[in-house]
């Protein structure tokens, strides 16, 4: 398993030595951007004191594990949300190597950590904000149109595809149920996965995300959470997972 690794080069290493930082920053995002905070802006406090935390705190995971999770100046948790995230960040690049390379991986990595944002929040808040899906419907255009310019149209037409397909599913089960099943943010989810993965591929996106959607429940029940026919689950997630794993690995699935 290390081989694929220790052949990635210095493309492989970089990433994977960039992707507890990278997971950090992510954690600041999901945290901020749906309450309108800035992102970039403002120093991270300890969320128990309110003290204003130094570099020291702040090495992606290291400082968790010397501080034991706990924070420095108040002894207040720290919680596994930061660690948490990069870790996710850490993983998402580490399996981009082994099944991608150096190169290569990097263009998937960054798409799985968008994913993974994108999924986290929709978990956190029911949300998943334009200001991410939209931007991923026109950077999967852009990346086929430098990198697969044969593919460009396919992709078009998958992510107006995507999110026309969503948009009726939503429609029609508010017509039968009288409620909210599926929002506006799942339809341009799957218009960026169309974007990415063309058009042919978002019926492989919607039955994997429907299956680890299952697999979902499933587990929560086994964890003793009652599922009923009003519970519900945010969609977001499983749509984003679907979609990196079948950008990753979709040739292993054709």
């Amino acid at each position: 398993m290390l081989d694929p690794i220790a052949s990635a080069g210095t493309a492989g290493w970089s990433l994977i030595l960039l992707a507890p930082f990278a997971g950090s920053f992510l954690g600041l995002i999901i945290r901020r951007l749906p309450d309108g905070l800035p992102v970039a802006r403002g120093r991270s406090r300890c969320e128990k004191c309110g003290v204003q935390l130094k570099v020291r705190d702040l090495v992606p995971i290291l400082s968790w594990l010397v501080a034991k999770g706990l924070c420095r100046y108040c002894g207040g948790s720290l919680g596994w949300f930061y660690p948490g995230v990069e870790l996710a960040a850490l993983a998402v690049a580490l399996a981009a190597v082994l099944i991608d390379g150096g190169q290569a991986a990097w263009l998937d990595t960054l798409l799985g950590w968008w994913l993974l944002t994108l999924g986290w929040i929709d978990i956190r808040c029911w949300l998943l904000p334009d200001v991410l899906t939209l931007p991923l419907v026109i950077a999967g255009l852009a990346a086929a149109a430098i990198f697969e310019p044969d593919q460009l149209m396919d992709r078009t037409l998958g992510a107006a595809g995507g999110y026309l397909v969503l948009q009726a599913v939503a429609i029609l089960y508010r017509v039968w149920r009288g409620r909210e099943g599926l929002g506006r943010g799942d339809a341009k989810l799957l218009a960026a996965s169309g974007a990415w993965l063309g058009a042919s591929a978002l019926p492989q996106v919607i039955l994997l995300a429907a299956l680890s959607a299952l697999a979902g429940a499933a587990c929560l029940r086994l964890f003793g959470v009652r599922i009923g026919p009003q519970s519900a689950m945010p969609f977001g997630p499983f749509l984003a997972l679907a979609t990196w794993v079948l950008w990753l690995c979709g040739p292993l699935l054709v």
